[in-house]
């Protein structure tokens, strides 16, 4: 063995200024350090790129929601202004429900009219219903009586009175109770008493049909049913149902008349 070769572990002694360390300098030298940061676990960070264009895109998002709440708050506020107004100036708006197959009114008693006070409510709408039935029977008789010789002016005259009494007598009375039991208003209760009574004296005088217009055939009551009972059975058979009709309308108009009377008194 030879004791003076170098041991290879040895480390080398550099002289930073002797001649040979710049050709050892120039090969030893130390690496640039990693422009990029080094992560954690990681040889280097990841990086996140955001665009642009869906942040614009979330903003314009937010901007239309913004824009559509103030709308709908704004639309809401006016639709409540409106519904004061109208509850203001006392205007009942009601949407048509009645009869149900051909709405023309408005009907809803048992979820507008108070429970206690339904049942005269439904004696005063059954009461309608029968001067409805009233005259439309009667243009039924006297349109027989036409055909059998009666003449047509009694037919125009019963036709008007059907045309003219149904509506009016909704309107005039039968309407203006309804809304008094909803409201409870002592003035339409009023209003209702006055044209009802009208109603009840128009049955009476239908009822018996007296010789004033037409020798009274135009209404299917009693003397008119005398009357046509000795020329054509069959005409007198459909006059003495009618005043039938026109008596039954008479007592439910009178029964109707006293129980909502008794109501309103009690109630004041």
């Amino acid at each position: 063995m030879r004791s003076q070769d170098p041991n290879p572990f040895d480390e080398e002694e550099l002289n930073p200024f002797s001649n040979g360390a710049g050709a050892l300098g120039s090969k030893l030298r130390v690496p640039p350090a990693a422009s990029e940061p080094l992560g954690f676990g990681q040889r280097h960070d990841a990086t996140v790129d955001i665009p642009l264009e869906n942040t614009n895109v979330s903003k314009k998002r937010e901007q239309e929601l913004a824009t559509w709440e103030a709308d709908l708050k704004r639309r809401e506020q006016e639709i409540k202004r409106r519904e004061d107004a109208v509850a203001k100036s006392g205007v009942v708006v009601d949407d048509k429900n009645w009869p149900p197959l051909f709405p023309i009114i408005h009907h809803d008693i048992a979820n507008e009219i108070p429970a206690h006070v339904q049942r005269l409510q439904y004696l005063a709408f059954a009461s309608w219903l029968g001067i409805v039935l009233c005259l439309a029977f009667n243009v039924v008789a006297v349109t027989v009586c036409w055909i059998r010789g009666g003449g047509v002016k009694i037919f125009f005259l019963a036709i008007i009175y059907a045309l003219l009494g149904v509506p009016l007598s909704y309107v005039l009375w039968y309407r203006p109770l309804y809304r008094a039991m909803r409201t409870d208003s002592a003035l339409k209760f009023g209003w209702f008493f006055l044209f009802y009574l009208l109603h009840i004296a128009f049955c009476v005088i239908a009822a018996i049909a007296p010789p004033i217009v037409f020798h009274g055939k135009s209404l299917t009551g009693i003397l008119a049913a005398i009357d046509v009972f000795s020329d054509h059975v069959l005409v007198g058979i459909f006059y003495l149902v009618g005043f039938a009709l026109f008596c039954l309308e008479t007592l439910l108009s009178l029964w109707v008349l006293q129980k909502i009377y008794m109501y309103f008194r009690g109630s004041k």
